[in-house]
């Protein structure tokens, strides 16, 4: 088991022996096998463990459990208990969900004041084979069909090598002492019944049926690499750039009307949902006039047109930049643009020292970007430091004048400052020797619009 479980980390560069990774350590048989091979393989880690107060005093027994296993690894252990089901209904949300926020955005706060690098789940093959069959239940896009990536942003999943016999044998094998969550087997959730159910008669229909579902995702995952290129290409051509302003042509657009995925893929990255995409395809045959709205922005049917702005009223200062995909050209306003383009790292390339130009690990990204103004209480990990500081006192140490610091913009990945633009890059999205792609990402100053 020690050794699939380094292979994997190996193969898919999941992390280094220099990185600091937080677990989340329910207490459950797969997250505890999960901290014991990185206690074998002297990775250095943490342990977080969420205490969601939904099975009364097992919860608690839980958590005793994982308190005691940090301390026999003398590791740094994080707990926290959760009122889940009164955020699930404060919400109107299910409590699966509510669980699932809760714990991410904890986990990201230990992360960022800890200085952990890495956040690791001990999801597994099994987990896999139920998330697909659960998109495929109730309808899913392509990427829902790419099953659980064995790392997404800062996230991580070192066990996605093994299923949970492998696991079974392993906790037995080693001693290691466990706890069994009894909502796993109530058939009231739907996962449980495809986990108890489904899956096993599958199996029974199919020998070899758990290799056969891995290797099918593992094919959509290459077929989706297709799409998104082909999506990239078509998005340069339908989407024009005008000032501040997107233009989609209509009669562009209809060619393609064949492809139902195409107007999602166009406007959810300006926050249009699937109901407001919908009604919006309803009306493309209608007369002009009609408004659609995203939290940031609006949509106009025109004539010959789909016309996206900025919300109307929106202070500049408060307007937000969407950058969708690695390569291209996007206005930023104040006559800047931001320029993006993505290379693969060779031997010889070296960091050239240009202020402008923020050279950034690509497999650290993801998108869609945004781009905004700074505003009080951001703070960033200063490229060299590794430690927070607010962008208020990193530009005051700069020493610039009041109305250069208004000005200054930030790329963001997922909320997280990758490049107080035309200064500093943020230190975890940096270039190490691990990097195998690039994103290289240029501020320009001109006088026209792009």
């Amino acid at each position: 088991m020690l050794q699939p479980f380094k292979a994997f980390i190996t193969e898919y560069k999941l992390l280094s022996s220099a990185d600091k990774t937080l677990l989340a350590v329910s207490g459950g048989m797969d997250s505890i096998a999960m901290t014991e091979l990185f206690q074998k393989s002297r990775f250095r880690f943490g342990i977080a463990h969420c205490n969601f107060s939904l099975r009364g005093k097992e919860s608690d027994l839980d958590e005793e459990l994982v308190g005691r296993l940090a301390q026999k690894y003398r590791v740094p252990f994080f707990h926290r208990k959760f009122d889940t089901s009164g955020t699930a209904k404060k919400l109107g949300i299910s409590v699966q969900m509510a669980a699932r926020e809760l714990r991410y955005s904890w986990f990201e706060e230990i992360r960022n004041q800890e200085g952990f690098d890495l956040i690791a789940t001990a999801h597994h093959l099994d987990d896999q084979a139920e998330t697909f069959m659960i998109n495929l239940l109730r309808g899913t896009g392509i990427a829902g069909l790419h099953g659980i990536l064995p790392i997404q942003g800062l996230v991580i999943r070192p066990m996605l090598f093994c299923g949970r016999r492998e696991i079974e044998g392993f906790v037995r094998t080693t001693g290691l002492e466990y706890r069994e969550d009894q909502s796993n087997d109530e058939a009231k959730y739907l996962r449980n019944r495809i986990r108890h159910e489904l899956l096993p008669l599958m199996a029974t229909i199919q020998p070899g049926f758990f290799d056969s579902i891995t290797g099918t995702i593992g094919k959509i995952r290459d077929a989706e690499q297709v799409y998104r290129t082909w999506i990239d290409d078509v998005r340069s051509h339908l989407i024009r750039k005008e000032g501040n302003r997107y233009r989609i042509i209509l009669e562009s657009l209809k060619k393609y009307t064949q492809f139902r995925c195409l107007p999602w893929e166009l406007l959810s990255p300006f926050g249009f949902n699937e109901e407001t995409i919908n009604d919006i395809i309803n009306h493309l045959d209608r007369p002009s006039g009609k408004i659609f709205m995203s939290p940031e922005y609006r949509l106009v049917k025109d004539r010959d047109s789909l016309l996206l702005d900025p919300k109307p009223g929106k202070p500049e200062s408060e307007q937000i930049l969407t950058i969708d995909k690695s390569e291209g050209k996007w206005f930023l306003g104040e006559a800047q643009s931001i320029v993006l383009k993505k290379i693969a790292r060779t031997r010889e390339f070296v960091i050239p020292a240009d202020e402008h130009i923020a050279y950034l690990d690509l497999s650290k990204i993801r998108f869609p970007l945004t781009c905004r103004r700074w505003k009080p209480g951001d703070y960033f990990y200063p490229l060299g430091l590794n430690r927070k500081k607010k962008i208020s006192d990193f530009l005051i140490g700069l020493k610039i004048s009041r109305p250069e610091k208004e000005k200054v913009h930030l790329l963001l990945s997922r909320n997280e400052v990758a490049w107080v633009i035309g200064y500093r890059i943020s230190h975890r999205f940096r270039i190490t020797s691990r990097t195998t792609n690039i994103l290289i990402v240029e501020q320009l100053h001109h006088d026209v619009y792009i």
